[in-house]
């Protein structure tokens, strides 16, 4: 016996994927609103910001003295470059903090070490990309240095400075390396800088975050570069004081972060 369809019934569509909205075109001074927000955020209830940043310059120092200590030195100024790459990943309970903040709620430090994210572990899968492509960074750093430089051994820390700076080759590989590490910094700048806040606070795949953070990104690119500079420089000043910056500058980025990701999107 043959089907025969019934006129009635309405016709079948697949569902659709459903795309948030998201700000276009916002003026590059929202930048300076949201690093506003961010040093409200902190010193409001500050025990649990100011924790972090403590907690970060400790890892930091760790980091620094391991590499120190099992002769890997040369690994450090790509691996403190990289800090920028996976920085975002470790900001999760300051996002939460700022997002409770908006609700009129205040947690403590037990809480923002204790957040659960609205899409589960898939925030994980950013965190660990983002470490990835960190360490793919500094394989790549010492690569190059190679390519420049052969079989000569690393300087150390007391003579690179002044290796890169009289030497034409040096200036060439400070060229060529910043290149490269500005592209890996700008690709994990524009897959984390909004997903991470957006698996905390809504329930998506990894994937999907990522891919819309790029886009919103791309959408909003004069505001997004002024605001990757407004990062650096204050990375850059947070590492310069034997890293101490870091105490201040990692909260302040953390809940900036949340309340662009707030600004960009729309309800």
């Amino acid at each position: 016996m043959i089907a025969v369809p019934d006129d009635n019934l309405p016709p079948t569509v697949p569902p659709l994927p459903h795309i948030s909205p998201h700000a276009r075109g916002l003026s590059a001074s929202a930048a300076l609103g949201w690093l506003g927000a961010g040093w409200r955020d902190l010193w409001d209830n500050p025990g649990g910001s100011l924790t972090y940043g403590v907690v970060m310059l400790l890892i930091s120092w760790l980091m620094v003295a391991g590499l120190v200590g099992i002769g890997r030195d040369y690994f450090l100024f790509p691996a403190l470059s990289g800090f920028a790459i996976v920085a975002p990943a470790f900001a999760t309970g300051l996002y939460e903090k700022s997002r409770r903040r908006g609700i009129g709620e205040r947690i403590g430090i037990g809480a923002m070490l204790r957040v659960r994210a609205a899409s589960g572990r898939q925030i994980l899968f950013v965190g660990v990309l983002l470490c990835l492509l960190m360490l793919l960074w500094m394989r790549a750093a010492v690569l190059l240095y190679a390519l420049f430089y052969g079989w000569q051994p690393f300087p150390g820390l007391d003579h690179v400075a002044a290796m890169l700076v009289t030497d034409p080759l040096g200036w060439t590989l400070l060229l060529v390396g910043g290149t490269v590490g500005g592209l890996f910094a700008a690709f994990a700048f524009a897959i984390s800088v909004f997903s991470l806040p957006m698996l905390l606070a809504e329930r998506l795949d990894a994937l999907t975050a990522m891919g819309t953070s790029m886009v919103m990104v791309w959408n909003n690119l004069p505001l997004m570069l002024t605001w990757g500079a407004i990062v650096l420089a204050l990375l850059i000043l947070g590492l310069l004081p034997g890293l101490l910056g870091l105490v201040l500058v990692f909260p302040v980025l953390g809940h900036a972060t949340w309340h662009a990701y707030r600004e960009m999107r729309c309800r």
